[in-house]
C-alpha cells in the first residue's frame, strides 16, 4: 500500500497541531465524564481499568494508582465512587488474597463503548488512511511521547522540580 501524499509540515507545525489536539481532547473528557455522570480523574481511572480488562489482566488498586498518578487513598475514592456508579468492583486477587484487582462491570462496557464507539470508529476510518508504516511511526510517536510526559510531570511533582 502506497502512502497518500502529504502536506509539508515543520516541527513547530506539528506541534501546534499536537496542543490543539490535546485543548480539545481536554474539553471533550469533560464532557464525556459528565455524560457518564462522572468526574475527569474517575474516567481517567475507568479507562486504565477497562484497558486492563481488555488485556486479560485487572489492576490493582496500586497499580491504578501508579498509571493515574494518585495516592492510595485517592485511588480508594476513586473506586469508592466507580462502585456506587456501577462502572467497577473490588475482587480479592486469586493469586494474593491481601490485594484486590479492580474489575469493570459489564454495563460500564457498554456504556462507554456507547459513548466512545462512534470516535473510535472514526478514528479506525482516519488510521485507514495511513500506510502501517505510517501508522507504526504514529504509534511510536505517540508512546516515545506518552514517556516524555510521565518523566516531565516526574520532575515537575519533585521536590525542587521546575516550577
Amino acid at each position: 500500500m502506497e502512502g497518500k501524499a502529504r502536506p509539508e509540515a515543520s516541527a513547530e507545525q506539528a506541534l501546534g497541531a499536537m496542543d490543539r489536539l490535546i485543548a480539545l481532547s481536554l474539553v471533550g473528557q469533560h464532557g464525556i465524564a459528565q455524560r457518564l455522570g462522572l468526574n475527569v480523574t474517575d474516567l481517567t481511572c475507568l479507562g486504565h481499568v477497562l484497558g486492563a480488562a481488555g488485556n486479560g489482566r485487572p489492576l490493582t488498586a496500586g497499580e491504578l494508582a501508579a498509571l493515574a498518578d494518585l495516592t492510595s487513598g485517592a485511588v480508594t475514592g476513586v473506586l469508592d465512587r466507580l462502585e456506587r456508579a456501577g462502572y467497577a468492583r473490588r475482587e480479592p486477587d486469586p493469586t494474593d488474597r491481601r490485594r484486590v484487582r479492580i474489575v469493570p462491570e459489564d454495563a460500564a462496557v457498554e456504556r462507554t463503548a456507547e459513548v466512545y464507539g462512534p470516535f473510535y470508529e472514526a478514528l479506525s476510518e482516519l488510521f485507514a488512511d495511513y500506510t502501517p508504516d505510517e501508522v507504526a511511526v504514529l504509534n511510536d510517536w505517540f508512546a516515545r511521547a506518552a514517556e516524555l510526559m510521565r518523566e516531565r510531570l516526574d520532575e515537575l511533582r519533585s521536590p525542587g522540580g521546575s516550577r
